[in-house]
């Protein structure tokens, strides 16, 4: 399981929404700029950066999408592949959730279990800007 910084204990989280959701198999928080910030166990750090960065950019599209033709902001994507779904969504300020799950998962489920997810716990998968970070580092002297 990979975890970063203040994000540490969002791991067991994933782990759970993971193991509770039938065929669900990984799931990721990232930030916005496509950084993992958290990873649910079995996910190599290599994949779950590449599936962070894929998710990233996935939303950008959408977002892109919705701001061009006027449908809003994204909640959620979905992309339905030949034997997986990916699902991602906002979670918090500057963060998105990913789950990735086979074929036979109810994507219902999953994007509501999601949801909950992201409702109870949205304040801590928030994350600063990198402007907000380099100044919350940074020491006066």
């Amino acid at each position: 399981m990979q975890k970063a910084g203040s994000s540490a204990d969002l791991g067991w989280l994933l782990d759970d929404l993971i193991g509770r959701v039938p065929h669900s198999q990984h799931a990721v928080v990232l930030s916005a700029d496509g950084l993992l910030m958290a990873s649910s166990a079995g996910m190599t750090q290599d994949d779950g950066e590449h599936l962070a960065a894929v998710a990233a950019g996935i939303q950008s599209l959408a977002k892109g999408a919705g701001t061009r033709f006027g449908g809003g902001a994204v909640r959620q994507t979905i992309v339905e592949m030949q034997s997986a779904f990916l699902l991602v969504s906002v979670a918090g300020k500057g963060a998105c959730l990913a789950v990735l799950s086979d074929d036979e998962a109810d994507v219902g489920l999953i994007a509501y279990e999601m949801a909950m997810l992201v409702t109870s716990m949205g304040h801590h998968l928030s994350t600063p800007t990198r402007s907000e970070s380099a100044e919350q580092g940074r020491t006066l002297t």
